[in-house]
């Protein structure tokens, strides 16, 4: 009987596969259309694609281009092509902007610039364009059921800018370049008031000003110093109880007695 029964599914599967290379070789596009629909319930997205290539410009402007298109759309999300996706919803929202599946197509464009977004340390253009996306997706439907997931995406999108941003200033640091480190530092924070590497941020800013302070000629270090106590301060003052505190404690007992030379 299982000899049967795997017979049948072997026969089914090369009649299936036959009639899927006749739709590729025919010059009639409903039987394509026909088959790529029924491929794409099916979850064969990527053969369904095939077909979709061959068919979509002979059916722009046609009834059935709708339902065509978002399909194309989906296949391309659905086998992980997200460059061809996200081109192919923004074509699909822009050609039926009345369609009812214009809250999906709009999100799921913006979502897969989104998906495309590499670790902060590369490159961010994808980023800076699913936030873009995922916001005007945002301003256009604020009740569409898409929202909170659009939320949650923009904000980890937004972190990541932060980070690589806050990663940047921070290397000033590390490589010893303090000038430019207080300055990337100053420029983060003042663009950044509420992200949440200000606490770090304000440490090695004032790590930056400390050594700086401390390094320098005796010409400069007394307005140097007072620039590190001021920081120090500052980093005091957003958090008491800081996860920088014997470290930077330590770090102001230096710069405090270093200031006592200059007291007249």
């Amino acid at each position: 009987m299982k000899k049967i029964v795997s017979l049948l599914l072997l026969i089914a599967l090369f009649s299936s596969c036959n009639e899927y290379q006749k739709a590729l070789k025919s010059e009639n596009v409903a039987v394509k259309f026909a088959m790529a629909d029924t491929l794409y319930a099916q979850g064969k997205y990527s053969r369904a694609i095939r077909l979709f290539e061959q068919i979509a410009p002979e059916y722009r402007g046609k009834p059935q281009a709708e339902k065509l298109f978002y399909m194309y759309a989906q296949s391309y999300y659905k086998t992980k092509q997200y460059y061809l996706a996200a081109y192919q919803f923004e074509s699909f929202t822009s050609g039926y902007p009345k369609s009812a599946k214009i809250q999906e197509a709009s999100f799921l464009g913006a979502k897969s610039y989104a998906i495309l977004s590499p670790v902060y340390s590369l490159d961010q253009a994808d980023t800076y364009k699913a936030i873009e996306k995922l916001q005007a997706f945002i301003d256009r439907f604020p009740n569409s059921e898409y929202l909170a997931e659009a939320n949650g995406l923009t904000k980890l999108l937004s972190e990541k800018i932060e980070k690589k941003i806050y990663e940047n200033a921070k290397t000033y640091n590390t490589i010893s370049d303090y000038k430019s480190a207080l300055v990337a530092f100053d420029n983060f924070i003042a663009e950044y008031p509420g992200t949440k590497f200000k606490e770090d941020a304000l440490f090695y800013k004032f790590d930056s000003a400390y050594k700086l302070g401390i390094n320098s000629v005796p010409a400069k270090m007394e307005d140097r110093l007072n620039v590190a106590k001021v920081s120090y301060q500052n980093l005091i003052k957003f958090d008491a109880n800081t996860k920088y505190k014997e470290q930077a404690g330590e770090m102001y007992a230096r710069v405090e007695q270093e200031l006592q030379k200059y007291t007249k």
